[in-house]
């Protein structure tokens, strides 16, 4: 199983997250390109660091929104959204390259990510970047979102990915922020969600239900509060489950 986190947030003199942390534990790295985060000095930082502990990079796409972190709704054209996304993967890609490694998956972030589990359109859109830039290149997102299908239809690969620290609804999408619960802590709770989603293939939707999904990619958000010892605990976690952690790409 992988274990990914969203990482280089931070913008000029205004810090997020403990990145360093994180890339003692997990086994990806969605970095942020510049768009809801991440100035070009943090993404060199988190870049190299990550290439120095052998963390699998990923670019961290998202709507052109520094102001709202990337999770206001917005409506972009999908060609200007395709050349957002291509833009994004070149910029990390130049940090990669410098630091020995390369851009080795895409996971759209916040409003977009949220965006492509639902619109057709605006897939397609992300799809194509990736397709133009490099279909081998793998997408992370939600099983049985409008991107997966899109990034298929496009001959992208496609890693299907579950979230320790985020409530579902009985759909099988996230609970929006701005409800209360959506957002997970309780280290006990959250390890043992992960390891249900690992071995059983499940998870308590909010306000009950099951959803059933099939994954290959476990995220810890890197702004959770703790997020480094939450996702020390998730590691720690699956390891006593017998699950051992490697990056998918």
């Amino acid at each position: 199983m992988d274990l990914n986190s969203d990482l280089g947030e931070a913008y000029g003199a205004w810090s997020a997250g403990d990145d360093l942390a994180l890339l003692d534990v997990v086994t990806s790295a969605n970095v942020a390109c510049g768009f809801h985060a991440g100035d070009p000095a943090t993404m060199e930082r988190t870049v190299v660091a990550a290439a120095e502990r052998g963390v699998a990079i990923g670019a961290q796409v998202s709507y052109p929104d520094l102001v709202g972190f990337g999770r206001r709704a917005m409506d972009v054209a999908p060609a200007d959204l395709t050349a957002d996304v291509l833009y994004q993967l070149g910029a990390l890609e130049a940090f990669a390259r410098v630091a020995g490694t390369r851009v080795r998956y895409l996971k759209p972030h916040g409003a977009l990510y949220n965006r492509t589990v639902v619109d057709e359109v605006q897939a397609a859109a992300v799809a194509r970047a990736v397709r133009l830039y490099d279909s081998s290149l793998p997408v992370l997102t939600l099983p049985g979102s409008a991107l997966a299908r899109a990034a298929a239809a496009a001959g992208v690969p496609v890693v299907a990915e579950g979230f320790a620290d985020r409530a579902y609804t009985a759909a099988g999408r996230l609970v929006p922020r701005t409800e209360p619960g959506a957002v997970l802590t309780d280290e006990t709770e959250v390890v043992a969600r992960a390891v249900r989603m690992v071995l059983g293939g499940s998870v308590d939707a909010y306000g009950g239900g099951v959803v059933e999904l099939r994954i290959a990619s476990l995220c810890v958000h890197g702004d959770t509060p703790g997020a480094a010892s939450l996702a020390r605990a998730v590691r720690d976690g699956l390891a006593a489950a017998g699950i051992g952690l490697q990056a998918f790409a």
